[in-house]
């Protein structure tokens, strides 16, 4: 034997087991790994598959009637809805609008407590 041979001596029962417990908790964190990259790949697709098929129509000239008197305070994008803030009368009003159709989507009306 020279002096870059090691001798490795052989485990004793105790190191065997514990030996055997790691790669059974490294192949359990393993397997959990991989079904967890799996799941999230699935949704990404699905979600990308999903969007592929929603028919866009094409809204063009539409035309939002406001109440009279009304001034539009602001406007913003949250999400897939259109925001449009309104001052009726000195009462803000927040109206929602789906942003691919443009078709109402819903409405807030803020009122002082008499």
């Amino acid at each position: 034997m020279t002096t870059s041979d090691t001798a490795v001596p052989e485990p004793t029962p105790e190191q065997a087991a514990l030996f055997a417990r790691v790669r059974r908790m490294m192949l359990i964190a393993g397997l959990t790994t991989a079904l967890a990259i799996c799941a999230v790949v699935i949704a990404v697709g699905y979600r990308l598959f999903k969007s592929e098929g929603r028919a866009v129509e094409a809204a063009s000239d539409v035309t939002a009637t406001l109440p009279k008197g009304a001034r539009i305070v602001s406007t913003g994008v949250a999400g897939d809805r259109l925001v449009v803030t309104l001052d009726v009368g000195g009462i803000i009003e927040i109206r929602t609008f789906d942003a691919h159709t443009l078709k109402p989507a819903g409405k807030l009306k803020f009122a002082n407590e008499p």
